[in-house]
C-alpha cells in the first residue's frame, strides 16, 4: 500500500480545507475505499476521515419528504420507518445489497460514490481507461459478464454496482453537496455519468467537494407501493446482472397513473427509465404493457458476448418488478376501500 497522510476533521468545513490538498480523498465506512487501496487501484496522498462529522442524520423536510445524512449507515437506512413505509424500494434496494456486517458500516454518500467492479479495473495488472485514460479497455474483447448493455462507449463498458442509488434515481432524489463555494444540489439521475471519452470522470463531485445528503421529495403512491428486484448469481453478497426499482400507482379506472423504473447492472450509472414510464403512464397495468415497456429499454442495447444475456434479462426483470408493484397496489386499493 502506498504511505499516505491520515486526517480527521472537526468539522466540514476542516474536511473542505483538507480535500483542497492534491490527492486529498474522503474515507467515509470505507467498505469500497480500503479494498481498492490494498489491490493499489486507489492512492491517496491525504486520507480525510469524515466518519465524525455531523452528517448521520435522517430528518423530515418542511415539504414532507426526507432528508438522508451522508454518513447515515446502510442498516439505519433500510430499517427506518419514514423508509420502510413511504420509499420501500428504497428499503428494500439497501438489504439486497452487500452483507450485514458491510451495511453495518457503508453509508449513503459512500453508496453514491462506489466504483465499478469491473475486473480489469481493480487489477492493476490490466490496462483499463478508467485508471489510466488512454490505456484501453480490455472488457470488450475479454470477459465481460457483468458489463453495461446501456449508454456504455468505446472507452468503457463499466457498470456502476450500487443498489440503493438505483432506487434512489427512480424516486427523483436529490444530492445534496458542500464546497468551499458553497452548497449545490444536483438531481440523483445527474449526478453519475455516462463513461464517454472520460470514464475516469464518474461523478459530477468536485474533488473538494463533499456530499452532505440525499434527500428524497414527499412519497407517493408510487413510492409507497414500490419494489426492488434484483437479479444475481447467488443469494446474498453479490452485485447486480441486472435490477429494477420500480413503483406503480393506479387511477380510478385502474389505468396507470403514476410508474417509477430504474435499472441496475446495465449502465455506468443507474439507469432511469423515462421512455418506458410514458409508454406506460394512463395506459392498461398489464403484463403485455410491462413487457413491451422492458422491451422498449433495451431497443438499443448492445451486447458484448458474454453479457448478451442482460438483454433479454432486463424486460423479463421489468416486467416482473412491475408485476410485484401492481400487486401492491391493488392491495392498497383494495385496503382503502
Amino acid at each position: 500500500m502506498t504511505p499516505f497522510t491520515y486526517h480527521k476533521p472537526a468539522s466540514v468545513a476542516d474536511a473542505l480545507a483538507l480535500l483542497a490538498e492534491p490527492g486529498a480523498t474522503p474515507l467515509g465506512g470505507g467498505t469500497n475505499l480500503v479494498d481498492l487501496m490494498r489491490k493499489g487501484v486507489e492512492t491517496p496522498d491525504h486520507l480525510v476521515d469524515v466518519q465524525d462529522l455531523p452528517l448521520g442524520e435522517i430528518a423530515e423536510t418542511d415539504d414532507g419528504g426526507l432528508r438522508i445524512g451522508a454518513l447515515v449507515s446502510n442498516t439505519a437506512l433500510a430499517a427506518h420507518d419514514r423508509v420502510r413505509r413511504d420509499y420501500r424500494m428504497v428499503s428494500e434496494a439497501t438489504l439486497a445489497g452487500a452483507s450485514q456486517q458491510l451495511r453495518n458500516r457503508a453509508t449513503t454518500g459512500g453508496n453514491l460514490l462506489q466504483r465499478t467492479r469491473c475486473y480489469y479495473f481493480t487489477e492493476p495488472g490490466y490496462p483499463c481507461n478508467k485508471r489510466e485514460p488512454g490505456s484501453g479497455c480490455p472488457a470488450k474483447d475479454g470477459f465481460n459478464r457483468i458489463h453495461a448493455i446501456l449508454g456504455e462507449s468505446d472507452a468503457c463498458i463499466a457498470t456502476h454496482p450500487s443498489d440503493m442509488c438505483v432506487a434512489l434515481a427512480a424516486l427523483d432524489a436529490t444530492v445534496e453537496i458542500e464546497g468551499r463555494g458553497g452548497q449545490r444540489q444536483v438531481p440523483l439521475v445527474d449526478f453519475h455519468l455516462l463513461p464517454g471519452d472520460t470514464p475516469d470522470v464518474e461523478t459530477v463531485l468536485a474533488a473538494d467537494e463533499i456530499i452532505t445528503a440525499v434527500t428524497l421529495p414527499p412519497p407517493s403512491d408510487a413510492s409507497r407501493q414500490s419494489v426492488y428486484v434484483k437479479v444475481r448469481d447467488r443469494q446474498s453478497y453479490a452485485f447486480a446482472l441486472v435490477s429494477v426499482a420500480a413503483g406503480l400507482a393506479l387511477g380510478a379506472d385502474g389505468q396507470v397513473e403514476d410508474v417509477r423504473l430504474a435499472l441496475g447492472g446495465v449502465a455506468h450509472k443507474p439507469w432511469r427509465a423515462f421512455d418506458a414510464e410514458d409508454l406506460l403512464r394512463g395506459g392498461p397495468a398489464t403484463d403485455d404493457a410491462f413487457r413491451q415497456a422492458g422491451e422498449a429499454i433495451v431497443a438499443d442495447a448492445t451486447g458484448y458476448g458474454h453479457n448478451d444475456f442482460k438483454i433479454p434479462l432486463a424486460p423479463r426483470t421489468v416486467a416482473v418488478a412491475l408485476g410485484k408493484a401492481l400487486a401492491r397496489a391493488q392491495r392498497a386499493s383494495g385496503d382503502a376501500r
